[in-house]
């Protein structure tokens, strides 16, 4: 028996990858309702890249321009070595990367990037304070929240992160896997840093896979973000707002270049936080509930692929949801189109060769969630 096309769709989530999801249901005619358990929207988190796939797939959104605003547009996407200095690639982007691949590479806050999406969603589709309690797929699809209410929705779309409880109701628990990486997050203002290069995005390859020190500017080149992961044994705390110890900072990282150095020099505080992992599901969908971002492939961050693979499924999931009648045949035929590419983006994260000593990047910055054939 056919499961008819939604009417509506109930997304467990609103972060990046909910909020897109939608508004690009709303784009194709299908009503949606997003689900947030915090209270409000914070701006709170790291800042973010947003590589030409991204971007395009925000612009098709209507997103975009108001992105534009505060973004800053990174020159290059250069590649150094930690201790001598030497470039080892050299990406042009800017402009280049517009007329290439349609879109260009923006850098901002995530919270701005969070405002944007949820400004372009009418009143009440958003419900703060919703804590997921818990769901069922029997007679009709049910969302219980920790309040006590409940929502029946034709579709149930799990966007609520690597600790989803989508996911675990649908597959069962499993806990994700501390890497033995931390990562540091600081903003510098860039008139206090005299180094080379502040209005690109350039990566420090360090002596061992898991040490980086990656820097990008933002709002519009004022200021410079500065992110920096190494290997640490045992980690307890996990949150995005930690504190760190800016002479902490600067001692892991005392043997790089000087230019790098600089950067770390002129921090006056710094978070810190750990990088989790999962392995990538050989399936998403079950019945009338599908999983979405972080909540089936959660990313390491060094292709800067999490927010752009979710929008991408925001995209994919709502073209599918148009286009079959059958609910379930949609969400079979986004997850398709979507496992192969979001496997090679996760576990290609976990490597960290990504654009070393390459300036290949067409296979993921060409790929366009608008056009992308769905089976």
């Amino acid at each position: 028996m056919s499961t008819p096309a939604p009417g509506t769709v109930g997304i467990v989530g609103g972060g990046i990858g909910g909020l897109a999801a939608a508004i690009a249901l709303r784009r194709v005619g299908i009503e949606a309702v997003v689900f947030e358990q915090a209270p409000a929207f914070g701006r709170v988190g790291a800042d973010i890249n947003l590589t030409p796939n991204a971007v395009r797939a925000l612009d098709g959104l209507g997103v975009g321009e108001r992105l534009r605003e505060t973004a800053a547009r990174p020159r290059y996407r250069i590649s150094r070595t930690w201790d001598t200095g030497a470039e080892t690639s050299r990406l042009p982007m800017a402009g280049v990367a517009e007329r290439r691949y349609g879109s260009p590479q923006l850098t901002m806050h995530r919270a701005d990037l969070l405002a944007a999406l949820a400004e372009a969603l009418p009143g009440g589709v958003v419900r703060l304070g919703s804590k997921l309690a818990g769901l069922s797929n029997q007679d009709r699809t049910r969302l219980s929240f920790a309040d006590g209410t409940e929502f029946q929705p034709d579709v149930v779309v799990g966007a609520d992160g690597i600790h989803s409880v989508v996911r675990t109701a649908l597959f069962g628990p499993e806990s994700p896997e501390f890497t033995g990486v931390v990562a540091y997050r600081a903003v510098v203002p860039a008139e206090r840093v005299d180094v080379p290069n502040l209005d690109c995005f350039t990566k420090w390859w360090g002596p061992r896979p898991d040490t980086q020190i990656v820097t990008f500017p933002l709002n519009r080149g004022r200021d410079v973000f500065v992110f920096a992961t190494t290997a640490q044994q045992e980690w307890r705390a996990e949150s995005w707002t930690a504190p760190g110890d800016v002479a902490e900072l600067r001692a892991v990282y005392s043997g790089f270049h000087p230019e790098a150095r600089a950067l770390l020099d002129a921090c006056d505080s710094v978070l810190k936080s750990a990088l989790y992992v999962r392995d990538p599901l050989p399936a998403w969908s079950a019945g009338r509930h599908t999983l979405l971002g972080d909540a089936c492939h959660p990313m390491m961050p060094f292709m800067a692929q999490g927010a752009g693979m979710a929008v991408e499924d925001a995209v994919v999931l709502a073209r599918a949801l148009a286009e079959y009648s059958d609910a379930e045949v949609a969400l079979k035929a986004y997850q398709a189109a979507r496992l192969d590419r979001t496997r090679r983006v996760q576990l290609g994260s976990r490597g960290n060769d990504w654009l070393r000593d390459s300036t290949d990047a067409d296979w993921l910055y060409e790929y366009d969630a608008w056009t992308v054939p769905l089976s």
